[in-house]
């Protein structure tokens, strides 16, 4: 199972890069956690647009799911081209009945519904998700492949729950959007404090900060979570991969 940074950035992407978006890889299935701004266009730096199998998207928000219509759009000109596509499906929930419906297109992409009440197999990978603190229905992410687990946090707040979520998982993808200073909780996310509590509880193994400030230097994130977590502790990036 392989992970790849595809976009990090909070509310709008820096120039040539994009909000949140992960590659999930393995056995030839591609699928991506989250789909915002630039990352229709940056995914295609690790595979190419038909190489894609879906989207699972955390929640509503425009810096997780600006590019749906992009995707939209790429595969109705890859279809009007002739061209040989896998089915297309984008996962998400339906506590935004309008948002949900918004997610299919034509015969060029299909809308699958989840929610909290059992895992879901997307190809080999077996999803669970939790509700998050947030100010919008959002929905964290634990997947596995009966060998690793990855756990993406999505956008929330501190909350015990999450730890419990994310307990020993192998890696954890946390958003961290304020530096120890800030108080974001009160914006439904979490600061670098915040984190550190976090990831210290879940006992996990790796962690990875994203969901990234646009102001100050983000080693300073890394700086602030260490005080609290003692673990391996990475800084998204563009290109940023785990695999294992």
């Amino acid at each position: 199972m392989k992970i790849t940074v595809v976009g990090y950035w909070h509310g709008y992407p820096e120039k040539g890069e994009a909000t949140s978006g992960y590659l999930l890889e393995k056995n030839g299935y591609h699928l991506l956690l989250d789909c915002g701004s630039g990352v229709i266009s940056n995914v295609q730096r690790f595979c190419s647009l038909d190489q894609l199998d879906g989207i699972v998207l955390s929640h509503y928000h425009h810096d997780h799911k600006a590019d749906i219509g992009v995707f939209h759009y790429a595969r109705i000109i890859q279809h009007s081209l002739g061209k040989t596509m896998k089915n297309a499906a984008i996962y998400g929930h339906r506590q935004d009945e309008a948002s949900f419906q918004s997610l299919a297109y034509g015969n060029v992409v299909e809308a699958k519904s989840y929610s909290d009440t059992g895992p879901l197999q997307i190809g080999p990978f077996s999803f669970t998700f939790l509700l998050t603190n947030h100010p919008v229905p959002c929905y964290a992410m634990r997947i596995e492949d009966g060998e690793r687990s990855f756990v993406y946090t999505a956008d929330s707040s501190y909350m015990e729950e999450l730890a419990t979520f994310a307990h020993e998982c192998d890696l954890l993808i946390a958003e961290c959007s304020g530096y120890g200073s800030q108080d974001v909780a009160q914006f439904g996310h979490m600061n670098s404090y915040d984190v550190g509590k976090l990831a210290t509880k879940a006992q996990a193994k790796k962690l990875l900060l994203t969901h990234l400030p646009h102001a100050g230097d983000h080693e300073q994130l890394r700086d602030e979570t260490a005080t609290i977590y003692h673990g391996d502790i990475s800084v998204a990036r563009l290109g940023w991969t785990n695999e294992g």
